[in-house]
């Protein structure tokens, strides 16, 4: 039987319309298999397609790739709470819990948006230490080839990510992507990170009122990411590096991709960072898909 099912478009930590990292989500009304998930991920053809069902007075949350299902993706989770605020299941300043592969995630709406005013919310991600490592050579070739810089420190981490921070004269911001011109574990994903303390822009970016603090690019094409547009996990991973550098309760990190956006950062207990910001409904629809009645141990097994 065809069904009718809710979906919008979020753009997530953007403050307008084609900007941030688009995600779509999706309202479901009964458990839908695998197959199911992935075919509407990979028609709707964004980076992650959110999958929301309300079970046992919880929701519950997954997300799909285009070609896979992945354990946590920060923006898509932005995306999916502020779409429960677009359909009215979610008044704003209530804390709930998301369900997740990736355990629960505590969020909350803290404006439900309208006509002329994004959404925005919260979200704890975990992160993970940045583990001292040397850089590649031919990182450092790189480095030195399109911005005239070595990096000034390089760390691995749990994530499988690298990070290499940058001085604040690198034009990181103007600069063409890397991401074909990477080689051995900077391919599985990237970040180059700098501050931008003394940095004049004009405008400078600026999330929720506030001025950023550090500016990224993460590229990813081991993962099938040639450049992500504003990442979260990667800003929770980096994120106690500049809390302890500028000793401050919250930093801005901004990620001045093609498809600029940011967020605002604090620890919100031992391993986990807050991520607050804000978000645009590009559409909103219906999908007609057929409801297979399968799927609900998958489901079932995120409130386990």
């Amino acid at each position: 039987m065809i069904s009718s099912t809710p979906a919008v478009l979020v753009e997530a930590f953007a403050a307008g319309p084609c900007r941030g990292n688009g995600a779509a989500v999706v309202l479901l009304d009964q458990p839908l298999g695998d197959g199911g998930l992935q075919a509407i991920a990979r028609s709707l053809n964004q980076s992650e397609t959110a999958f929301l069902l309300r079970q046992q007075d919880r929701w519950c949350l997954r997300w799909f790739t285009p070609t896979c299902e992945v354990p946590l993706c920060g923006h898509a989770t932005l995306a999916a709470l502020l779409a429960l605020g677009h359909w009215q299941l979610l008044e704003a300043g209530q804390p709930v819990s998301l369900w997740t592969r990736s355990g629960p995630l505590a969020v909350r709406l803290e404006l439900p948006g309208g006509p002329n005013q994004p959404a925005s919310g919260s979200v704890v991600l975990p992160s993970a230490g940045l583990l001292p490592a040397e850089p590649t050579p031919p990182l450092i070739r790189l480095l030195q080839g399109r911005l005239g810089v070595k990096p000034t420190d390089y760390w691995g981490s749990s994530l499988g990510y690298r990070i290499a921070l940058l001085p604040p004269e690198a034009p990181l911001a103007a600069m063409a992507s890397v991401a074909s011109e990477l080689q051995g574990p900077d391919r599985m994903g990237l970040v180059l990170m700098q501050s931008l303390e003394g940095l004049e822009q004009d405008p400078p970016p600026s999330v929720l009122g506030q001025r950023a603090d550090y500016q990224l690019r993460f590229f990813a094409p081991g993962l099938g990411i040639e450049e992500d547009p504003v990442t979260g996990s990667a800003h929770a991973l980096v994120a106690p590096f500049w809390l302890d550098q500028l000793k401050r309760p919250s930093v801005v990190g901004w990620q001045c991709s093609p498809r600029p956006g940011g967020m605002v950062l604090e620890t919100a207990s031992s391993g986990m960072i807050r991520l607050s910001g804000t978000g645009h409904l590009l559409w909103n629809g219906t999908l007609h898909v057929q409801a297979d009645g399968c799927g609900v141990e998958p489901w079932a097994a995120l409130l386990a």
